[in-house]
């Protein structure tokens, strides 16, 4: 298990995965989550070539990375954690890539932002494929008319779908049913598995993973 306090092991852990991606034959991004962890685990993971990150939380992101960044100006930022439409204005200005658009009411939100900022990130609809009640994303049942609606409503551009599938259920059939929504909505990206599945997520075409515990070891 690597620590965030490691750099040699999450360097060696970072080489490994992106030859199991390249393995694959996928040219899939490699999104190292990094939740939970400090910013000198990020930088490990810089000093190693990694560039693109994922968060769960606006206010973490916003601590840890205006440093790095400054360092590393070609960084990218998802975040990968559910949004709140009062935090949509933090994170349009702090992030590269919205993961977790999820609501008519959150697509509004973003488009008045955009508007407002100037400044378009890349948007990915979460799709709550086991229809947790629990779990933030739209239902499979309603994606596609979520899809049309940040498009023609609200004048989004919509990359790709995003899931995580139920922790007690088998992925694949969750990342089958992602990709059937995208192909049907012409949407390229397919953001699914993570460090304990995303080799099944790579074999169904995934164009983003995101690993991080198999990268920066358990929650800090």
């Amino acid at each position: 298990m690597t620590t965030a306090s490691d750099p040699a092991a999450i360097a060696a852990a970072l080489a490994r995965i992106r030859a199991e991606i390249a393995a694959s034959g996928v040219p899939a991004t490699l999104v190292a989550v990094a939740k939970t962890h400090g910013a000198d685990a990020v930088r490990a993971a810089l000093a190693a070539g990694q560039r693109t990150f994922g968060e769960n939380r606006v206010q973490e992101a916003q601590t840890k990375y205006p440093a790095l960044r400054a360092e590393f100006p070609d960084l990218e930022l998802h975040l990968i954690g559910p949004l709140q439409t009062n935090k949509v204005r933090d994170a349009v200005a702090t992030f590269d890539v919205i993961q977790t658009l999820d609501r008519p009411k959150l697509a509004a939100a973003l488009a008045v932002e955009f508007a407002r900022s100037g400044k378009r990130v890349r948007l990915f609809v979460q799709v709550n494929t086991g229809a947790e009640p629990q779990k933030a994303g739209i239902l499979p049942q309603d994606a596609d008319a979520f899809v049309v609606e940040c498009r023609t409503a609200h004048g989004l551009a919509i990359e790709g779908l995003m899931c995580i599938p139920p922790a007690d259920e088998p992925a694949v059939p969750h990342f089958a049913l992602l990709r059937q929504i995208a192909r049907r909505n012409g949407l390229a990206g397919l953001s699914m598995g993570m460090s304990g599945d995303y080799k099944a997520a790579l074999a169904l075409g995934a164009t983003h993973v995101r690993v991080g515990s198999a990268i920066f070891g358990a929650r800090a």
